[in-house]
């Protein structure tokens, strides 16, 4: 399916974050639309900024350049923050990434929010809650290697997020990043997203369940369990049953346990 024509701004920590997984943020971006407003914020005269400096040209980013004046105050963030606002009040992107795994840019992800935009934090795991669900979607660095994800379906088709799954039940999937957590510690979180979705006979169907889940937990993705697709991580799970119908639509409902014989 084609990639949506959005607008993004990828605003960059580069202070907080680091530079081995910068490929592959702009690899997941992509996937959304066209990141036209890519800035590196930091100071470039510092050591920890040199794996930043070498992705400059290849990535098209623009460097930010901040001294740090006062040691324990971080003029980046400040920096970050009024670009953000000056690009959102001039309407000249749709959507904002940032990078970072600060959760001082909590109330940053909120406003851009309340103004209609959509934001996806990139952090990493230890990124505090607060943040990650401020943002309309999380995506962990750890899940995006040192390079480009494997995972390249389009929004739309069984892609991460699982805001449709219309794919193959019979094709096999291969895990795009070392398993975190095993499937079946997203059964309660999934079961959760099915609420007020099933039909008289508990079926629901995959795509609005992808869609209640990113609204529930915004770091829900399925490379969190090792997997690429939404499919399976409800198939591994153990708990649910899952078919297809309507030609390449996916449904889903909770597996019924045999009920217990008399004793």
């Amino acid at each position: 399916m084609d990639v949506p024509s959005r607008r993004i701004a990828v605003l960059i920590d580069g202070d907080n974050a680091s530079a081995t997984h910068a490929s592959g943020i702009f690899e997941e971006v992509a996937k959304h639309g066209n990141a036209n407003v890519r800035r590196l914020y930091g100071d470039m005269t510092s050591n920890r900024m040199s794996g930043w400096i070498k992705q400059l040209q290849p990535l098209a980013i623009l460097p930010q350049q901040q001294f740090a004046y006062t040691t324990g105050k971080n003029a980046s963030d400040i920096t970050l923050v009024i670009d953000a606002m000056d690009l959102m009040h001039t309407g000249a992107v749709d959507m904002f990434c940032i990078v970072s795994s600060d959760s001082d840019f909590t109330r940053l992800a909120q406003r851009l929010r309340e103004n209609g935009k959509t934001v996806f934090g990139f952090g990493e795991r230890k990124t505090p809650e607060a943040f990650r669900n401020a943002c309309d979607r999380f995506i962990y660095l750890e899940n995006l290697g040192d390079s480009a994800i494997e995972a390249r379906e389009a929004p739309g088709s069984d892609a991460p997020a699982g805001a449709a799954d219309t794919g193959d039940p019979s094709a096999p999937s291969a895990p795009v990043s070392e398993k975190k957590e095993p499937p079946s510690k997203a059964a309660p979180l999934i079961l959760r997203a099915m609420t007020d979705l099933e039909d008289e006979d508990g079926w629901a169907m995959l795509a609005a369940i992808g869609n209640r889940l990113l609204n529930l937990a915004p770091d829900f993705d399925p490379r969190n369990y090792g997997l690429s697709k939404l499919s399976d991580v409800v198939r591994k799970a153990g708990a649910f049953e899952i078919e297809k119908v309507n030609g390449n639509q996916l449904r889903v409902r909770q597996r019924q346990r045999p009920a217990r014989r008399g004793g």
